[in-house]
């Protein structure tokens, strides 16, 4: 082979290289519109991967790897990263490893990102973390899952934030019901100083835990329905026994006019008699307000107390006791 043909092969790989590295040049791009196809990648949106998309309505695209914006929604059909923003919802078609705003919804198959939105995070694999108004959900969560109602997982080797955290095994879990395979959960009977005897539903991890309850009270004429709710923590543990510490807000209704709502803190020594049983008792702060004639009469002696709202109302601190059983499972 003489010097003519390698000239010709050298100068055919360089013309290759060019072409397929202006082949790659060209899916990385821009694209600015109103909605698909009225953009400037025009009906090749949905196969361009953009660095920057800008669109007032709607972006389509294949992948992004910078700054998304829409006033409505991104729909990108495979991956994602760096930063996407819509009014409404990101719809992410495979893994999205940067942030997603959204104020209303974000759909992902998975990723390493942090999900926001206005009303829920929808993953179908995994997430590091997910904030939002009403529910997330995810395989497995690294960090943080945020929201006002429910969290749903399967492992969480940070922690859940919300009313409702369900997950198969979770290190931390901070809400009112709080369940997992490795977790505890109680059914118990309490009685207080005011003769009102609650059915709490205790749920959580092995230092916080959740606290749910409804109720009668036997003293009263009218405000005789009872509810509570709060979180609790196990401050030391001993073999069989074991401190708790509860910070609890219910009330007593009686469906009419008047109202008794109450703040307690509670310290809670509790034995467990079996590895299932459990009994408890302890002292109680506790802060009331209330308009009722039947929750002015309920307490005869307080720490403080004082009237507001021209003699309507009336607030007072006391100390009281809780005691009850519960049964663990």
């Amino acid at each position: 082979m003489n010097s003519k043909f390698y000239t010709t092969l050298l100068l055919c790989m360089l013309f290759t290289g060019i072409h397929l590295n202006a082949q790659n040049l060209k899916q990385v791009r821009t694209n600015v519109g109103l909605t698909y196809p009225l953009s400037s990648n025009w009906t090749n949106a949905p196969k361009d991967t953009n660095n920057f998309s800008l669109n007032m309505l709607a972006g389509v695209s294949a992948a992004e790897r910078g700054v998304a914006i829409a006033g409505f929604t991104n729909i990108i059909h495979q991956n994602a990263s760096g930063f996407q923003v819509a009014g409404f919802s990101n719809y992410i078609g495979q893994q999205a490893s940067g942030t997603q705003v959204a104020g209303f919804m974000n759909t992902y198959k998975g990723g390493k990102g942090m999900a926001i939105a206005g009303f829920t995070n929808l993953s179908g694999g995994n997430s590091t973390g997910q904030i939002s108004g009403f529910m997330n959900k995810s395989k497995d969560v690294y960090a943080v899952q945020l929201t006002g109602f429910i969290n749903l997982a399967k492992t969480v080797k940070g922690m859940q934030i919300a009313f409702i955290n369900i997950a198969d095994t979770a290190n931390l879990q901070i809400g009112i019901i709080n369940l997992s395979k490795n977790g505890e959960k109680s059914l118990g009977l309490t009685i207080d100083e005011n003769q009102t005897m609650m059915l709490t539903f205790r749920s959580g991890g092995n230092t916080l835990y959740g606290i749910l309850g409804i109720g009668y009270n036997f003293k009263n004429k009218k405000d005789k329905y009872a509810y509570e709710a709060g979180i609790g923590a196990h401050l030391l543990e001993i073999r069989s026994f074991r401190l708790n510490a509860e910070l609890t807000g219910g009330g007593l209704e009686s469906f009419k006019r008047g109202d008794y709502t109450k703040s307690t803190l509670r310290i809670m020594p509790a034995y467990k008699i079996t590895p299932a049983l459990e009994i408890f008792g302890g002292p109680s702060l506790n802060f009331i307000q209330t308009s009722s004639e039947d929750g002015k009469r309920l307490t005869k002696h307080y720490l403080s107390s004082w009237n507001g709202n021209n003699n309507k109302n009336l607030y007072g601190f006391y100390i009281g006791y809780s005691a009850g059983i519960q049964l663990l499972f």
